[in-house]
């Protein structure tokens, strides 16, 4: 596949200059430099030019963004839990979960449409998965994901625990009941997955995903690493989302849950951690130790109330930090945009030096280069680099909400551009043109949302009735006994 983008404006050091990009191979094989002044083109790489040209003038070239954290079944609850918690809002997701293949198919589907549509070409789908169809639930978002043409990161979210585990204990203890899979038969179960859908030259790479020490064994951490070590695949897992976490880490530990994760061997430059909000000083210091990513998902800690994560400190002490939606029930979007907007500006309340504070451009480098780093893809994609992968983005820089023309960036980073992404390119291969998706007929997707759901406001979860005693206890809420 072959083509060229000219006279398309790109960041520079400093400002914006215009070029013309050249796709070979579905790799970026050569970048021409406008000189306003003598008005010549300087190349980097080979100029061998592309067999089609695309017009990028009044157009904006950025790298593509990885959403780097979602759940994409959760479409199918969006909208619909009301204000809580994690531990009672993930009860009542738990007992209205999609238990049908075509539904995940639908919602992965969706997740990557609205993805595309914000900037983003890249997904991480921590993928809830149907107890007894786990490899069917997996075939699933793969059909869907390679329909699209977005490049998936799957990470089936395993546990061996059942849910109330995940919740500290308190004078009285909540008896847990066997979860349905033994460790062993996980392990097994992801290593099937392994063999079967690890295809990243079609786009599909998997994880391993335990969901988070909250509902996870050691021994199933171990298996992960075990298994991530012998098939070269990144790890992926929830990290002290909410207060509870942290305080059941020390219960079930002795020590934070990050020291844990370091003394098992869990956290590394191939690992990624969504969340990270309660995390102190010394946890930070090992997360920049072992050089592992933090996917800040900042719409889900508002939403669920699960804090402010410590973004600012991250930065400051090295450590990669990523954007993710998380999933549309805890978000209840997949607006990439709108999470990179509110996790950046979000921060400078944090911290009275507006020095620290993220600037548009930092904020396009970690959505891009931060979420290729935790995904050990960086030296493939992430930047408008020769060599690197055609993983971008092309924005109307004469859409109504980047006008008028002052700084395309900031305006796309701190407005609230609609109507904006006019072509997307994954692996070279055009995903959007003129603002429609051309690989799947959205049309047809969104009556299917519509014809298999139907309007609802009041729902009774016979699980978060069991455990909000419970947490409330535990918290140390008024009214609790």
């Amino acid at each position: 596949m072959s083509f060229t983008i000219q006279n398309v404006l790109i960041p520079i050091e400093g400002g914006y200059t215009t070029a013309e990009v050249q796709v070979v191979d579905n790799c970026i094989s050569a970048i021409g430099l406008h000189n306003r002044y003598f008005n010549t083109i300087h190349y980097q790489g080979e100029n061998r030019g592309g067999a089609t040209v695309i017009d990028g003038t009044n157009k904006l070239l950025l790298p593509g963004f990885v959403n780097a954290h979602t759940h994409s079944s959760e479409m199918w609850q969006r909208g619909i839990i009301s204000p809580l918690p994690l531990e009672l809002w993930i009860a009542e997701l738990y007992d209205f979960t999609p238990l049908d293949p075509e539904q995940v198919y639908l919602s992965a589907l969706g997740t990557a449409v609205e993805t595309l549509l914000s900037g983003g070409t890249s997904v991480v789908d921590h993928l809830v998965l149907i107890p007894g169809q786990e490899l069917e639930t997996i075939a699933a978002a793969v059909r869907a994901y390679q329909e699209i043409g977005i490049r998936a990161f799957i990470g089936p979210l395993i546990q061996d625990e059942s849910l109330t585990a995940g919740m500290p204990a308190a004078e009285s203890a909540i008896e847990h009941s066997a979860y349905i899979r033994s460790t062993n038969e996980t392990l097994e179960l992801m290593e099937s997955a392994i063999k079967q859908f690890h295809q990243p030259e079609k786009g599909v790479n998997m994880l391993l995903a335990p969901t988070g020490i909250q509902l996870c064994s050691d021994a199933l951490f171990e298996g992960c690493i075990d298994l991530s070590d012998r098939y070269n695949l990144c790890r992926h897992a929830h990290l002290l989302e909410t207060p509870a976490q942290k305080q059941l880490a020390q219960q079930k530990y002795g020590c934070s849950a990050v020291e844990h994760l370091q003394q098992i061997g869990y956290l590394s430059p191939k690992t990624s951690l969504a969340h990270c909000v309660w995390l102190d000083d010394k946890d930070i210091a090992i997360m920049a130790e072992t050089q592992s990513t933090v996917v800040h998902n900042p719409l889900s800690n508002l939403r669920l109330g699960s804090g402010i994560a410590p973004i600012l400190k991250y930065r400051q002490a090295g450590v990669n930090v990523s954007f993710g939606c998380d999933g549309a029930a805890s978000n209840d979007s997949q607006d990439l945009l709108e999470a990179i907007k509110i996790g950046s500006i979000l921060h400078n309340i944090t911290d009275l030096d507006y020095r620290h504070w993220i600037t548009p451009r930092e904020s396009v480098e970690m959505a891009s280069l931060g979420g290729a780093k935790g995904l050990n893809v960086a030296d493939e994609m992430g930047s408008l680099k020769v060599g690197k992968k055609a993983d971008f983005v092309l924005y109307d820089l004469t859409s109504l909400s980047l006008l008028p023309r002052t700084d395309p960036i900031g305006l796309l980073i701190l407005g609230r551009p609609t109507n904006a992404v006019h072509s997307v390119w994954v692996n070279g291969k055009q995903i959007v043109a003129e603002g429609k998706v051309k690989t799947i007929n959205v049309d047809d997707l969104r009556q299917q949302l519509f014809d298999r759901s139907e309007w609802t406001s009041k729902r009774q979860s016979p699980m978060m009735s069991e455990i909000e005693a419970h947490y409330r206890k535990v918290m140390k809420l008024q009214g609790y006994s």
